[in-house]
């Protein structure tokens, strides 16, 4: 190969790994400090109606950040939640989960369900416990913290952002389950229940 050729394979080349760089940046930033690849139970439940559920929280600071009293290294307490009421719906349900966990998995902060149909939020800081006194009627299974109820952000010293999915479930029925399953069991008890779902991020950032 002569020096014009070989100058030519170079800048082809140099051209090639430019054009690639952006699309590799961008697969590499997913599991970094942006937030991770979704692996949700709201993205793998099928509802029966389009029409998205959009909860909202003011417990949340401007930008979608949890307060310092939501997290576990303070007060611990769950945020306050609301939606508009779904027709038809006889219970809900909320998980959080973690995807920018370290892990294979998500890490779940909060399992509770048979909130009542004509629920249209919770308070902040519901009481944690497999049954707590309100809402009535509703259960909390256990977290990948081994509690019963809501556990609240607790990111590593110097994991930076983590982004924390609020998924909103109406459902027709009441689901029976006991407090004690963890998260897949109720994510098996969802399928073919849900008619609306819905999710809000919030964010928190742990120790340096």
């Amino acid at each position: 190969m002569g020096s014009s050729e070989r100058r030519t394979a170079l800048a082809g080349w140099i051209a090639a790994a430019f054009l690639t760089l952006p699309a590799a940046l961008g697969l590499a930033g997913c599991g970094g400090r942006g937030e991770a690849p979704r692996n949700l139970v709201v993205d793998r439940v099928e509802a029966q109606r389009t029409a998205p559920l959009n909860p909202s929280s003011m417990s949340l600071a401007v930008g979608g950040a949890f307060a310092a009293r939501q997290s576990a290294y303070a007060d611990n307490l769950s945020p306050a939640l609301t939606w508009a009421a779904t027709p038809g719906a006889q219970t809900y349900a909320v998980i959080i989960e973690d995807p920018d966990a370290r892990g294979a998995t998500t890490f779940t902060h909060w399992l509770i369900w048979n909130i009542p149909g004509e629920a249209v939020g919770l308070p902040e800081g519901v009481p944690q416990g497999q049954s707590p006194p309100a809402p009535a009627g509703a259960l909390q299974g256990l977290t990948d913290a081994n509690t019963y109820g809501y556990f609240g952000p607790h990111p590593p010293p110097g994991t930076g952002l983590h982004h924390y999915h609020i998924e909103l479930f109406a459902l027709d029925a009441p689901l029976p389950l006991k407090a004690t399953n963890r998260l897949p069991a109720l994510e098996h008890a969802l399928q073919g229940h849900v008619l609306a779902k819905g999710d809000l991020v919030a964010t928190y950032v742990g120790p340096r």
